[in-house]
């Protein structure tokens, strides 16, 4: 048995893929490449694969870990890598397969950028009224929880923020923590949907650009 893991991309029409979904789908990927994945043991087997960061709907990323174990002793990761990729549904492309050193709770920041579209308003109006929010010490959003709904001071969390006007609108780039707490980037949005509705923008998305440790060194 060989404990591995995989980085890939998520992007295009893959964007729409729920967590659950694509973790279906990544089994059939291997099923259908030839290779036999690990099954937990018990009265439900399952296969033993996990991605790292589940994400949101309609983000894309750069960044993806999916750890999974084969049955496989031998394996040509190059061949896997193009085994994978052969079997994968549009937007899902496999770049990169080892054995990894590190625990996936490792993780704890992760660089996202997001587009900000504003229809009818001057992105060029918003952009100093984004900074000064975004600056602010506290900013409390109320989000829901496995307990209910509860509070989190996001403020702390979020760090690194940029923001600059592009063709589509207003582009933010920032870190996130995803671990203690973990800070979903739709978070960004809500909290001006709860404090300044005014600079909601009509369409937001954002994708996914590096994961980190608690160093800030990148997490493989």
């Amino acid at each position: 048995m060989r404990k591995l893991r995989l980085l890939f991309e998520k992007k295009e029409r893959a964007v729409y893929i729920s967590h659950l979904d694509l973790m279906h789908v990544l089994q059939r990927v291997f099923l259908r490449a030839g290779y036999k994945l690990k099954y937990s043991e018990g009265f439900n087997p399952h296969p033993v694969i996990s991605i790292a960061v589940p994400m949101s709907v309609g983000a894309s990323s750069e960044c993806e870990l999916l750890d999974f174990a084969l049955l496989d002793e031998e394996i040509d990761y190059t061949k896997l890598i193009a085994d994978l990729n052969a079997a994968m549904p549009e937007g899902i492309v496999a770049l990169e397969v080892y054995e990894p050193q590190r625990k996936a709770s490792g993780i704890k920041w992760l660089r996202v950028e997001g587009i900000y579209e504003y229809d009818n308003r001057d992105a060029e109006a918003m952009l100093d009224a984004l900074r000064e929010f975004y600056a602010a010490r506290e900013i409390p959003v109320t989000r829901k929880t496995k307990r209910g709904e509860g509070v989190l001071d996001i403020a702390p969390h979020v760090k690194e923020l940029s923001f600059k006007v592009v063709e589509d609108g207003v582009r933010v780039e920032a870190m996130i923590s995803v671990n203690d707490p973990t800070i979903n980037p739709d978070l960004l949005v809500n909290a001006l949907r709860q404090i300044r509705p005014d600079l909601v923008p009509d369409f937001a998305k954002f994708k996914r650009l590096e994961i980190y440790d608690e160093n800030m060194e990148i997490f493989r």
